[in-house]
């Protein structure tokens, strides 16, 4: 507190010390606010965490990493339904075809019987560990090309360093994305597993349809990061300034809520484009569907269904956030502890 070395503590300096640490302690802000790699809600697009120098040192930052990817796929895993149900409804749900949460569960599970929810779950959980993994790598990468020596990037270089990690990473396991979608879609006996989906793609299509929606999904990352980063900073900074008299450590509900509220709001920014993606990778497996480019897929869809017709699918995909954020939060604390990763 004694900023002036004068051996005693003024108002100024004792005011100061309250308002402003540990908002300046950007090691224990680091320490505490991880985002990116506790939350996880199925969309893994969300600007990477910083890591301290001290983590990076002594190798805590893979176990962080290691404990993030355990804790998605868990999560990935308990809201897998709710995910199915999501990409039924962007492809298939219409004004001629209005169908609800409990008319598509039904659907579903009459077609395929109880397992058939986790159909195109093997796939999102497995393309976790490459992308993760990719996208880290990219980001450090381009920090160093920003020529940052800092332990910590502001907003704007965050979010620049981490929208073209993610399009680094999505366009390096993007083919997996389309084979996550048809995963998902397919009909009971239409593929013997992954292999023979591709496989199949490959055969039928060309490598071509590896890359359907490519464009939508990488103009979603901008608005989706950017909104997501902003909340949270936010929210952060807010929580920062106003109670953290003792310790960055905003408890776990704090943290829960922050994280919900700004990957809620980051999905809704990008979904009509998320939408978009997921009918062109989706346009060969369904009959008669038109191979449309995004730009008339957005006009067709507008003409026929109204804007709201891009938000298809939106009610599963938020009824997932809370247990989806829940679930990875409790995964990635008890994985943490088993791979001894400790808190300083």
């Amino acid at each position: 507190m004694d900023k002036n070395g004068t051996m005693t503590i003024d108002w100024n300096e004792w005011r100061d010390y309250h308002l402003l640490h540990p908002a300046e302690n950007i090691p224990e802000i680091i320490l505490y606010w991880k985002h990116s790699t506790i939350f996880d809600v199925g969309e893994n697009l969300i600007v990477p965490d910083e890591f301290t120098v001290e983590e990076k040192q002594t190798g805590m930052w893979w176990r962080h990493l290691v404990a993030g990817g355990g804790a998605g796929a868990v999560s990935r895993t308990c809201t897998a339904p709710l995910d199915r149900l999501k990409v039924l409804m962007q492809v298939h749900a219409s004004r001629n075809n209005n169908m609800s949460i409990l008319g598509g569960f039904t659907t579903m599970i009459r077609e395929g019987g109880f397992r058939s929810l986790w159909r195109g779950n093997g796939i999102n959980v497995i393309k976790i560990a490459p992308e993760s993994a990719i996208k880290f790598m990219a980001y450090e990468q381009i920090k160093r090309l920003i020529g940052s020596d800092q332990e910590t990037l502001g907003i704007r270089e965050r979010l620049v360093a981490g929208s073209l990690a993610g399009v680094i990473a999505q366009s390096s396991i993007y083919p997996m994305e389309v084979l996550k979608t048809r995963m998902a879609l397919r009909k009971t006996g239409q593929y013997n597993g992954m292999l023979d989906c591709g496989k199949k793609i490959l055969l039928k299509e060309g490598m071509a349809a590896f890359y359907k929606g490519y464009v939508p999904n990488m103009l979603g990352i901008i608005p989706y990061a950017g909104i997501d980063l902003a909340v949270y900073e936010t929210l952060k900074n807010a929580w920062l300034n106003r109670y953290a008299t003792s310790s960055a450590d905003p408890g776990v509900f704090v943290l829960l809520a922050c994280g919900t509220i700004s990957s809620t709001c980051g999905q809704l920014a990008s979904y009509p484009l998320a939408l978009v993606r997921t009918r062109m990778q989706a346009e060969a497996s369904v009959e008669g569907a038109p191979q449309a480019t995004m730009s008339k897929l957005f006009k067709h869809i507008i003409k026929t269904e109204g804007a709201f017709g891009l938000y298809r699918g939106l009610a599963p995909n938020f009824m997932k956030v809370i247990p989806a954020v829940s679930i990875s939060y409790v995964v990635y604390e008890n994985l943490k502890l088993t791979l001894g990763v400790t808190s300083r």
